[in-house]
């Protein structure tokens, strides 16, 4: 029996038209049995997710404060939904049980979860198929991580006598029981889980685009959307700041070889991006996407016969790790070594991370250079091919950025340039036009 595992957004999901829309789609394709919903988005430009509403809501609750005109706006854009679908369903017990919960014992996951909760309970109804409690088969450690096997087993038995159900996207169950959240986005996770579970042919993600772009379509206007790419390439594009799929939700259809095809709930017709395990090179030097993301520093370490003193590299690397420092990128030269990390890792621990360096490893010179941002040029055909590195810098020069460190991933897929956070946009631009314009 083939099988498809479907997630809508919140963008997909923000209004009664927009409902309209997913059960259309839905319908269309007998073997979309299971669906993860996410909570409304924004309805047009200047509306506020229900999840912000919540997370207001809850805000208002922790301080004792009256959060009833909150918790009303967020009934009624529920009531909205289900009035414009025509149907016969009341959320009333449990809008009482949220807010019970929101007066004795505020729990920010708890209450961010409730759209998500709300919004599929809704779906379910509106399709007729079971509504299954993403709490009673998604389980976390205790150090807040996802338990995959106990959960990809216990989404497995939940679904096994289900032909079609509605899961909430977004949370499951802490090691404590009570409610835990991904992070934002995290439906696209819960979206992956499931696909695994049920062992599905293809697991849809349906947005507010046709695909994956070759680069943000908020930095190059009316960029091309990529037909195929691999994980691998997603993963790197994601981490960069591609943001049309959570990175994490790659890893439980990576294991299973489950192919991800992104959507657009408002142009059903597009066949959108396949995400696969492997594609084949259509081009010699093609590249697949660029992104790019500021907020990084570079600690630049110098000291003469670096690379003759025996665990030199490892005593920096172990200082940075005892700081709880994650290590992005290490460019390294025979008397040179850069660390490109995140910005925010340095607050409040700069100056006793730079006094530590020079006690023990004595360089002859340091320093932390901040307001660099990251660029990935990804692509599976690109690297071996003779000319795409200078086609880059060429096109970087040409557009007067100046390029401030280059390292190129082992797995041969991606080179990432460091520039000034305020080249970032236009190092992609230049990149985007030298390849695709």
């Amino acid at each position: 029996m083939y099988i498809k595992t479907v997630k809508f957004g919140g963008s997909s999901l923000a209004d009664a038209a927009q409902f309209k829309k997913v059960a259309q789609i839905i319908r269309s394709d007998d073997t979309r049995r299971y669906v993860v919903a996410s909570a409304p988005g924004k309805r047009n430009s200047g509306d506020i997710k229900v999840t912000d509403m919540l997370y207001k809501c809850y805000a208002e609750a922790a301080e004792g404060a009256d959060f009833s005109a909150t918790f009303s706006a967020i009934k009624a854009r529920f009531s909205d939904i289900i009035a414009g679908l025509g149907m016969d369903l009341s959320l009333e017990d449990e809008f009482d049980v949220i807010e019970t919960s929101l007066k004795e014992s505020p729990n920010s996951d708890y209450a961010a979860s409730r759209g998500e909760f709300l919004n599929s309970k809704i779906m379910a109804a509106y399709l007729g198929v079971p509504f299954v409690d993403a709490a009673s088969c998604i389980f976390f450690n205790e150090n807040g991580t996802l338990d995959a096997e106990r959960t990809n087993a216990a989404v497995s038995e939940k679904l096994s006598g289900l032909t079609r159900a509605v899961i909430p996207g977004f949370y499951g169950c802490a090691a404590d029981g009570t409610i835990k959240t991904f992070s934002r986005g995290g439906s696209d996770i819960t979206g992956s889980i499931v696909a695994r579970a049920v062992g599905a042919d293809v697991y849809e993600n349906w947005t507010d685009v046709s695909g994956v772009m070759i680069a943000d379509p908020r930095i190059v206007k009316n960029a091309k959307a990529i037909d195929t790419i691999t994980y691998t390439e997603l993963r790197e594009l994601s981490y960069m700041g591609a943001s049309v799929l959570h990175e994490d939700a790659i890893f439980p259809v990576k294991a299973a070889g489950i192919p991800i095809n992104i959507r657009n709930t408002n142009n059903p017709d597009a066949p959108g991006t396949m995400i696969v395990r492997e594609a084949r090179i259509s081009r010699a030097g093609e590249i697949t996407g660029i992104a790019g993301r500021a907020g990084f520093s570079t600690l630049r370490i110098e000291k003469d016969q670096m690379n003759s003193v025996v665990g030199f590299v490892a005593e920096i690397l172990t200082i940075l790790a005892n700081y709880g420092i994650i290590i992005e990128h290490i460019p390294t030269g025979i008397d040179t070594m850069s660390v490109i990390i995140s910005s925010s890792a340095l607050e409040g621990k700069r100056d006793a991370l730079l006094a530590e360096l020079h006690d023990k490893v004595h360089p002859d010179y340091m320093a932390i250079e901040d307001d660099v941002a990251l660029i990935a040029i990804v692509g599976r055909g690109m690297v071996r091919h003779k000319g795409t590195a200078a086609k880059i810098f060429t096109a970087c020069a040409q557009a007067g950025v100046n390029i401030l460190m280059i390292d190129q991933g082992s797995s041969e897929i991606n080179i990432i340039l460091g520039v000034d956070s305020q080249d970032c946009e236009k190092s992609i631009s230049a990149i985007y036009n030298a390849f695709c314009g």
